[in-house]
Formats: C-alpha cells, sequence, structure tokens
C-alpha cells in the first residue's frame, strides 16, 4: 500500500510537474475575497496552497476532504488554504451565499475565501463545472495535483502525501 502510494505521488507529481496555469485576477464584478479585496492567482507563491473551486450547490461534496486537511494541522507558515466559491453555478441570491461565506470565514478563520461571479476559473483554467474540484499548488505556484468532483479515500491520501513531500 505504501509502495503504491509513494508511486502514485511520483506520477502525480510528474503530470503536473511545472504546470502554470493562466494568472486570474477576480476583482469588481468578476468577484474577489469575501472581505471586498480583490484576489489573484498570484498569489499561490511561497507557501503550498490548496485551492477549493466549489459550486455552492455541491458544497458539501469534498467536504472529508477539508476535514482531512484540517486533521494534519499543517503549519501556516508553509501551507494555505484556499475556497473559490462559484457563484455563476447556482441559482441562490449572492446575498444569501454571502452570509454562508462569512460563517464559513469564522468556522475556517485561515482560509481565504474568493468568490467568482463568471466561472472564470472555470473558463481559464478548464475546471468542472458544478461540480467541486481540489487543485494543489507548490510553491513555485505550479499545479501539482487536480481533483475534479467527488474524491476518493486514495485521492486524499494522494493530495496529503504531496502536500508533506512539497512542504
Amino acid at each position: 500500500m505504501k509502495l503504491r502510494m509513494i508511486i502514485a505521488i511520483i506520477v502525480a507529481q510528474f503530470a503536473f510537474s511545472q504546470a502554470m496555469l493562466k494568472e486570474i485576477t477576480l476583482s469588481g464584478d468578476k468577484g474577489g475575497r469575501i472581505t471586498g479585496q480583490d484576489w489573484s492567482s498570484s498569489e499561490l507563491v511561497n507557501k503550498v496552497h490548496v485551492l477549493f473551486y466549489v459550486d455552492p450547490d455541491e458544497k458539501d461534496m469534498n467536504e472529508h476532504v477539508g476535514q482531512a486537511l484540517k486533521q494534519e494541522k499543517f503549519s501556516r507558515d508553509n501551507y494555505q488554504s484556499l475556497a473559490v466559491i462559484n457563484m455563476g453555478a447556482t441559482w441562490k441570491p449572492n446575498f444569501i451565499l454571502e452570509s454562508v461565506l462569512e460563517g464559513k470565514q469564522k468556522e475556517y478563520p485561515d482560509t481565504i475565501y474568493v468568490k467568482d461571479f463568471n466561472k472564470e476559473l472555470v473558463k481559464e483554467w478548464s475546471l468542472k463545472d458544478d461540480s467541486s474540484n481540489v487543485l494543489l499548488f507548490n510553491k513555485k505556484g505550479e499545479l501539482l495535483y487536480k481533483i475534479e468532483g467527488k474524491a476518493t479515500d486514495e485521492q486524499v491520501t494522494e493530495l496529503i502525501g504531496l502536500i508533506k513531500a512539497n512542504l
């Protein structure tokens, strides 16, 4: 089992190594942080970043991934989590979603919450729409690993292994 995990990690690192995604800035009518500040993917450097890109209607799909990461208690000196909400993927009104996000920010104070009103990450990064995506970036901002849809237990194990290997 451990050998399989190590091989999977090596294959994943090789497959995604040095994969740079187009720089995206979310501001104004495109979105941004829930605090009202702009957000740019150029910020995905100097720490290992896990980015959740989530349709609000599918918010529970990868809750088990978030809980597994929370249990690891990674040092915030080297690790950062982000939740980018695909606001364009739901019928729910933005004011309700923003209220929910404020509650999530209290529950996960170390996570950066970002709103994407126009599915910019779906368009520019080819993420799965109307779903949940989990992306892992190394300290250089390179994509190391990507999960589209519900993560399997094996994918969660691989994700955590890759985080540890890149801290």
